[in-house]
């Protein structure tokens, strides 16, 4: 991969998402200053306003693209003439597939360096019942999800898995009007942590995955049962599988399997796809899978079972 000589910091959302407020914020502040100049591209204009004398203050231009048609290659050649930035900075438009910007051909030295998703809890639920497919896009490469204007009975950690469950390495913050959010997932659990034996429901699997992916601490050295499916990826090792679950992120075309590395002496005679009942032993260690560190099940018991009911895990 080229250097990075000029960073880009995306921030995508809808309407109303609290793109603009972020930006202005974030420009102000000490840890986000540079000496040279700062290239902001607007792609969408809300309620809320830039300071204009706020950014001349911190050496930033604005240019303004008005239509998906003309954020082209070309155009930002141009502006790379024009005002050679030290960085750029794109509020985007959120009707606009972030994916499309993503394989675009930027200019010479230009990167993507962090991508952010703004989100404004108050109306999530409605964006994910009719425009699931374009908020996907948004956060499935996402480094950063920022839910503003949270409350604390809001169901934030359905929230969470929904993002997780498409990005699993997206950090998801929630913010209320006064700042962060803290400890808002004590006890929301639907099983025994605590328990001899950890009874993972099939219902809560795509729970337990996400919050084992999170808080790995919480379950090392515990015990978990649950039924999914077996895969065997080549090149894992003859005594290795992968029991889990498959689940739907956007539409019945859009899914991915969300497993856990397992280990176990009965591995080899299972079959692709086989549906089992695992009881395993759970750490955390490195493994080439992850390109980390990561869950690795090590298997007690692993028995064929029916297939469940309903096979994929939904989130909502």
């Amino acid at each position: 991969m080229d250097e990075i000589r000029v960073p880009i910091y995306l921030i995508s959302g809808f309407l109303e998402s609290g793109k603009t407020s972020f930006l202005n914020f974030t420009l102000q502040q000490d840890y986000f200053c540079i000496e040279g100049k700062t290239l902001l591209i607007l792609c969408e204009e809300g309620e809320e306003e830039y300071d204009m004398n706020a950014l001349k203050l911190t050496n930033t231009v604005v240019e303004i693209i008005e239509k998906e048609e003309d954020l082209t290659p070309e155009r930002l050649a141009a502006m790379d003439i024009i005002h050679q930035p030290e960085r750029v900075i794109i509020e985007y438009n959120g009707m606009w597939l972030v994916s499309k910007f993503e394989q675009m051909k930027l200019p010479e030295g230009w990167g993507t360096e962090q991508e952010i998703t703004c989100v404004d809890a108050s109306t999530f639920q409605m964006y994910m019942n009719n425009m699931k497919s374009i908020f996907m896009d948004m956060v499935r490469n996402a480094d950063m999800v920022v839910f503003n204007r949270c409350k604390r009975e809001d169901p934030l950690a359905s929230y969470r898995r929904s993002i997780k469950v498409v990005n699993q390495r997206a950090e998801v913050i929630f913010e209320d009007e006064e700042g962060e959010l803290d400890d808002i997932f004590q006890d929301e659990m639907p099983f025994d942590i605590n328990a001899p034996v950890i009874e993972i429901l099939p219902e809560d699997y795509g729970i337990w995955f996400v919050d084992a992916m999170d808080n790995p601490e919480t379950y090392v050295g515990k015990t978990v049962h649950f039924k999914g499916r077996a895969l065997k990826p080549r090149g894992m090792g003859s005594k290795f599988f992968v029991p889990g679950r498959t689940a739907m992120t956007c539409c019945a075309d859009d899914t991915t399997f969300l497993g856990y590395v397992c280990k176990s002496s009965v591995a080899p005679a299972l079959r692709e796809g086989q549906w089992v009942d695992v009881t395993a032993k759970v750490a955390f260690e490195k493994r080439m899978e992850y390109q980390g560190e990561g869950i690795v099940l090590y298997a007690e018991n692993v028995e064929p079972c029916p297939p469940l009911e309903e096979e994929m895990v939904y989130f909502n």
